[in-house]
């Protein structure tokens, strides 16, 4: 779905905010709907099934049965219920129980939501399944705008107002969402209008490497389980091999992130991704002990000025340069990193629409992300380290 910045929820793409800124039925279903205040690990403890190995990520489970797959989502405001069950068969005539959505796999023809689903897919070499796409011109993937551009692949309009006429048309066999809230209206209307809804809420998870194994979540529709497992278990491989050297550094640097929106200031809390990311890339953070929130803190200018005023590096900045940094607010000027000229965002790959790479394929490389920052905060460490998605502000 979308290319740049969310402010509040520092990896949200684009259309899982807003267009301008940048969220079991498994052998019987009874016994799954009196598991409710269950916790995700006592509902995956079920006989008679084999579970997809899942060592991250907290939204989602995969079971085996005789005859079927069952992939349950988890609401991700409470974990212990579920939002859908899917049973994923190899023909429809396969009976499964009812209250879940059966869907036939390999699925052929889908149609997206957001951005961050393009690079799961694209790795898994299943990108022309894709039929339709919420604002397609905000993609980065040169193929999915070329197809976009021949009109293989249909724009659905907006991700929180999607164009159902379109999106009926496509007869898609899966329609790839986000949960932006609980209540979801949107949602509501398209399950009652037929379009089988698949929750893919990777955006939901606290930690990079969680948000990167909801490939094997997409793998499961094609029947590449095994294929997502080995390339996500080298992603994990080279993160933690990065991670140890960050860690082993000596005297660690101090952080700020983001920017002042509307006069208020979103600073990740130690418990979001993004604070676990400061701490894995051997940096000191002023809110690292903070787990109030798993996401953002609202700060005033005030307060971020008092914590971070003397910061040696400013990481996620809202702008491309030093200057353009200045004119949105004279007084970032009082900032060291500012004055000093250690500002970085993540730029590198972007298109003069607004497409912007990181805040598409970044979710399924962490360890890109990982090496990016270490690159930034000890460029001693890799010296001829080439960053994929961060740039330094001039």
């Amino acid at each position: 779905m979308h290319c740049t910045l969310s402010i509040v929820h520092f990896f949200i793409p684009l259309q899982k905010i807003s267009a301008m800124k940048n969220l079991f039925y498994l052998f019987a279903i009874i016994f799954l709907s009196a598991c409710g205040n269950k916790t995700k690990h006592e509902t995956s403890l079920l006989p008679n099934a084999e579970r997809l190995k899942v060592d991250y990520a907290k939204g989602f489970d995969l079971f085996y049965e005789e005859n079927y797959k069952t992939l349950v989502v988890y609401n991700p405001w409470n974990l212990s219920e579920i939002q859908q069950t899917y049973f994923l068969v190899s023909s429809d005539s396969i009976s499964t129980p009812h209250q879940g959505l059966k869907v036939v796999v390999p699925v052929k023809n889908i149609a997206i939501s957001s951005s961050t689903h393009v690079e799961f897919l694209n790795l898994l070499g299943e990108l022309s399944t894709i039929k339709g796409a919420c604002t397609p011109h905000l993609i980065y993937n040169a193929t999915i705008r070329s197809r976009h551009a021949d009109g293989s692949i249909q724009s659905l309009g907006d991700a929180h107002n999607v164009n159902l006429e379109q999106l009926l048309h496509l007869k898609s066999d899966a329609y790839f969402v986000a949960s932006y809230n609980q209540q979801d209206e949107q949602a509501k209307r398209l399950q009652q209008s037929g379009v089988n809804l698949v929750y893919n809420n990777e955006w939901t998870e606290s930690s990079l490497l969680a948000r990167a194994e909801w490939i094997k979540f997409v793998a499961a529709f094609y029947d590449k389980e095994a294929v997502a497992d080995s390339m996500f278990s080298q992603i994990e491989r080279d993160y933690h091999a990065v991670k140890v050297i960050a860690q082993s550094v000596e005297q660690q640097p101090t952080v700020m992130a983001g920017g002042n929106f509307k006069g208020t200031w979103y600073m990740p809390s130690g418990s979001s991704y993004m604070g676990k990311l400061f701490a894995d890339a051997g940096a000191d953070y002023f809110y690292k002990n903070d787990t109030t929130t798993s996401t953002s803190l609202a700060l005033n200018f005030e307060t971020v000025l008092n914590n971070f005023h003397d910061a040696d590096v400013w990481l996620n900045a809202p702008t491309t340069t030093l200057d353009a940094l200045m004119q949105m607010d004279s007084r970032h000027n009082l900032f060291r990193s500012a004055r000093e000229g250690r500002v970085y965002g993540f730029y590198l790959r972007t298109l003069p629409d607004g497409a912007n790479d990181f805040w598409e394929s970044a979710v399924a490389h962490p360890d890109l992300v990982l090496k990016d920052i270490i690159w930034a905060l000890h460029p001693h460490f890799l010296p001829d380290y080439q960053p994929t998605y961060i740039l330094k502000l001039q």
